[in-house]
């Protein structure tokens, strides 16, 4: 009797569902059939997911080895593992099956490799090692690699892969391309390699998987016995062989949970396709639908923000995200005359949070485009504010920057041995080990610079062939640099420097969104360079911010691409550059049309949700690109921002607000993007008509026209012992005017020359 009673006492409830609202909790108790948890930004979807698989063990439905769980990220699969352990304990030790879509597959194809042709202990290829073997394949095919870069055939395999294609898949149009419709015939090629080896690439792990489970339909019936409940996050980042992957192994017991968020997919240049999470229903007939939408991150206006932009996206599963936070400040959106003052203004705006005694760990930039987060570190170096750069490397210690500074410092200074050996076969000229070791050693021999000895050496038997004539064409290139140096302004010199050693169109036959980013970046130094009254200060000025490192341990605002900041947030979030062309992105429009802009749109859904307490979103009329100033308009995001939700510093004359004016023009903004030319009303207004800037005095716009229209006439409101402000070095005092040059000292960083076009009255 005491048994039974016992036995019939009402349970505590489980730790798992504490604090849990109503939808998380059904989204937890849900577990037979398939269910769809969208989960808006910061709604708790990693609490739901984590307490759901809590309970499939806690209530004994599944043995832990029997749940399938996919994350796309080692850090995701981590936190899930401790925090499922939290609640469950030691259980958590037995699952294997909990991790990475391809951590999981390499698991499933080492047991069933020989159905491939491989064996267990196959080799997984890194991207160098990928590479190399291409290459091997497109030199014994005599196709000219630097018409068809190797990169260019990696990234259409990868993306092969990432669809669920085999090499018997591809067809006429898609082998053609690459290298005039031989893309085929190399993947086939590379793919029998790769067998011949005992190896494959990260995308085989998925792709071997695939083929296996449908040629084989004991080893598919095998894994749909052995996983009784699937659960998948981030199921919108999804790419097509990662969709039927789970698709098959999900047909038979249909009990799968997928976690995601369409308004936050962001990722199709790698494969993602919002799409699976769109059809979701349609997969899985009688799916149950849970919308997380109280979100515990940001404030109303944030969110009503957030919500008023993406409404403007077609197809959308839909949600209403809401908050019981206090409703804090409206989102500031900010317009500024350029570029520079745009750095300058965020640099305020910091020191503002700053002074208030919060901490610069809780401040973030966040750019559309790597290659905007150098105006804004040097703007930080001048004035002491210390960053880091979060998803990628600082502007100056880029790669391809460092490439083209080892140009430019060989020009300037021929005994630069360490940037000579830098470019010496970059790109790519012939030019072997060994022949750099003979440079080497006559440079030792003779007391001399690599650069004279790599002269010296021509006229000795050392090197033959093409190595010869190649060390030839690059010495003589860098004697005729050094002569143009002394006539030609050092910008327009480093840009014919790129494209006559072949680097910028290294860049460009590769064709990749990574080679684009570097050709941006590559055109943003030379931008930069035309601040600088010489090639020798511009150098000086990088030695100085290369050698400008905060302590790691000192709080630091966070600079860092829309995309590196999905995951996380933060108190106050800086949105800059929110213009047409740059954001949304010009070359995604003209890529993928309307598709593009609604994934861009998707990513400034991203960004505004990153804040918790503020967003302040920039827009300038005028970016300098190449050496010429371009008018800019508001991105058409800033139109879609509700009013209700907005504080606005950038107005027309007439009260009506730059975007409205630039928008409202047409009864379908979109019309042109819809047309394929991806631009919307007004791209050609230029700016300044019938516009006023309320937020910038109107002494900078002179002072920025004069930076285009002064040759070497001085300006005639500035005078000795005058107090002045540079973008880069912040505020001095004029000690020297020498026609449109001055000598300032500026308080923070010495004494230093510049053109009187790049300051503004202090």
């Amino acid at each position: 009797m005491n048994q039974i009673a016992q036995t019939s006492a009402p349970q505590a409830e489980p730790p798992y569902l504490r604090g849990l609202n109503p939808p998380q909790r059904e989204a937890v108790l849900t577990t037979d059939g398939p269910v769809l948890i969208i989960a808006g930004a910061g709604t708790g979807k990693t609490a739901a997911l984590t307490a759901r698989l809590a309970h499939l063990i806690f209530t004994r439905k599944a043995w832990p080895s029997e749940i399938l769980s996919v994350t796309f990220t080692n850090k995701a699969a981590r936190e899930m593992r401790e925090r499922v352990g939290r609640l469950v304990g030691d259980a958590v030790e037995g699952m294997p099956w909990l991790g990475t879509f391809h951590a999981i597959a390499a698991k499933m194809l080492r047991r069933h490799a020989e159905l491939v042709g491989l064996q267990s202990n196959f080799t997984i290829l890194d991207t160098d090692d990928q590479l190399r073997l291409l290459k091997q394949l497109i030199l014994a095919a005599d196709i000219d690699e630097k018409r068809f870069p190797t990169r260019s055939l990696a990234g259409l395999i990868d993306q092969w892969k990432n669809k669920g294609l085999v090499p018997a898949d591809i067809d006429a149009g898609e082998s053609e391309r690459y290298a005039n419709g031989r893309g085929g015939e190399l993947y086939q090629q590379y793919q029998t390699r790769l067998i011949a080896l005992n190896a494959c690439d990260f995308g085989d792990l998925l792709l071997h998987m695939l083929v296996i489970l449908k040629t084989h339909r004991d080893v598919l019936a095998q894994y749909q016995q052995r996983f009784k409940y699937i659960m998948v996050d981030e199921y919108q980042d999804t790419n097509s062989s990662q969709y039927l992957w789970l698709r098959l192994l999900a047909q038979e017991r249909k009990n799968i949970a997928c976690v995601g968020d369409d308004d936050q997919s962001i990722y199709s240049w790698r494969g993602a396709q919002v799409e699976n999470i769109l059809k979701f229903e349609r997969d899985f007939p009688g799916a149950k639908v849970i919308r997380l939408e109280q979100n515990y991150r940001s404030t109303p206006h944030i969110l009503g923000a957030a919500s008023g932009v993406i409404a403007n996206n077609g197809g959308r599963l839909g949600k209403q995200l809401w908050t019981e936070r206090d409703v804090g400040e409206k989102v500031k959106v900010i317009g500024v005359w350029d570029g520079p003052e745009e750095a300058r203004r965020v640099g305020e705006e910091i020191d503002i949070v700053r002074r208030s005694g919060k901490s610069l760990d809780e401040v973030a930039i966040l750019v559309r485009a790597q290659h905007q987060t150098r105006e804004f570190e040097d703007r930080f170096i001048a004035i002491g504010m210390p960053y880091k750069i979060v998803g990628g490397f600082r502007f100056y210690e880029r790669a391809e920057i460092r490439d083209a500074l080892a140009y430019l410092r060989v020009v300037n200074q021929p005994a630069d041995d360490l940037a000579f050996e830098r470019i010496v076969n970059v790109p790519k000229r012939g030019l072997g080990d060994k022949a750099v070791a003979r440079i080497h050693q006559l440079a030792r021999a003779t007391g001399t610079p690599l650069t004279t000895a790599a002269a010296r050496i021509l006229d000795t038997d050392e090197l033959t062939g093409a190595a010869k004539k190649s060390l030839g064409r690059l010495v003589g290139d860098i004697a005729r640099w050094r002569d143009m140096a002394t006539s030609l302004p050092h910008a327009e010199l480093a840009r014919q420097l790129l494209d006559e050693s072949g680097y910028t169109a290294m860049y460009q036959a590769e064709k990749s969104v990574e080679a684009t980013g570097r050709l941006e970046n590559l055109s943003e130094l030379v931008r930069a360079m035309e601040e600088y009254d010489s090639l020798g200060a511009f150098l000086e000025h990088v030695s100085l911010v290369m050698d400008n490192e905060g302590g790691a341990q000192d709080p630091q605002v966070t600079i860092m691409t829309i995309h590196a900041a999905k995951g996380l947030e933060y108190d106050t979030v800086f949105l800059v550059g929110w213009e047409e062309g740059l954001f949304p992105s010009q070359r995604s429009l003209d890529e993928g049309g309307v598709k593009s802009l609604e994934e861009e749109r998707r990513l400034a859904y991203v960004a505004i949700t990153r804040a918790r307490r503020l967003a302040v979103i920039l827009h300038a009329a005028n970016r300098r690109i190449y050496g010429q100033w371009n008018s800019s308009i508001p991105s058409r995001f800033v139109a879609e921002l509700p009013p209700e939700h907005i504080d606005s510093e950038t107005t027309m004359s007439g009260g009506a607000s730059l975007w409205q004016a630039n928008w409202s023009d047409r009864a379908d903004p979109f019309a042109d993007v819809a047309r394929g030319t991806g631009r919307g009303p007004g791209w050609q207004r230029a700016a300044g008509t019938g516009s006023t800037f309320t937020a910038k005095p109107a002494r900078v716009v002179e002072s920025r026209a004069s930076a285009i229209s002064l040759g070497n006439k001085g300006r005639d409101d500035l005078s000795l012992g005058m107090r002045v402000f540079h973008q880069k070095f912040g505020y001095g005092t004029i000690a020297e005017i020498e026609g449109n040059k001055l000598e300032i000292d500026f308080e923070q960083s010495g004494r230093k020359r510049v053109m009187d076009s790049f300051v503004t009255l202090g």
